[in-house]
């Protein structure tokens, strides 16, 4: 949004600044921009709590940017979703994914910016554009458009070879029913000591 307030912070990845965007849920439709006043005096976090959230997403986007370059990429830009459960603060989403991050490649990234080019990356902004283009913006009432299953297999590849080029490694999908991926869930969160 071009409203959207920027609260910049100093970065030890290189980086002068990082700009920290902050929305909230709406009760409806899109998140809702806020300023960390507007944060603290509507309640929903104390002083101390707003220094600990800015403190996760700095070290989480910093190792984020650590992760990307080590394999030849540029985390331009991402979000985190944190919550609380009683006084505890949580990581409430998923971490650096095409649905919540935009990479650039740093090969040639520095020539293409001289010459006004438009960077390649990995992201879910094609799915968006094409979204557009059948006329669906989220908006009420829309219907999302239909898939052709070789647009489906598009999406998936792009998403697998964003995987593994963040993580180093080729893919590998298991097959899991329903009753072992509730299993699989449920263990990792007790290993985290969540549940």
């Amino acid at each position: 949004s071009s409203r959207r307030r920027h609260t910049r912070y100093p970065l030890v990845t290189g980086v002068q600044t990082c700009a920290l965007p902050i929305s909230t849920k709406a009760e409806e439709g899109h998140d809702e921009d806020i300023s960390p006043d507007q944060i603290i005096q509507q309640g929903l976090t104390s002083e101390a709590e707003w220094k600990k959230l800015t403190s996760y997403a700095l070290k989480l986007y910093e190792r984020g940017c650590q992760i990307a370059k080590r394999q030849g990429l540029i985390l331009v830009d991402t979000k985190y979703e944190f919550g609380k459960i009683g006084d505890e603060i949580f990581l409430m989403d998923e971490v650096h994914t095409p649905d919540s991050s935009r990479y650039f490649f740093a090969e040639g990234y520095e020539k293409r910016q001289q010459a006004g080019e438009r960077q390649p990356q990995l992201s879910k902004e094609f799915v968006r554009e094409w979204l557009i283009q059948n006329n669906f913006m989220g908006k009420e009432g829309q219907t999302v458009p239909t898939m052709s299953d070789e647009w489906v297999e598009t999406i998936s590849k792009r998403y697998i070879e964003l995987y593994e080029r963040v993580i180093g490694q080729s893919f590998a999908p298991k097959s899991l029913t329903a009753p072992e991926i509730t299993n699989a869930v449920e263990k990792t969160l007790a290993d985290l000591g969540v549940v």
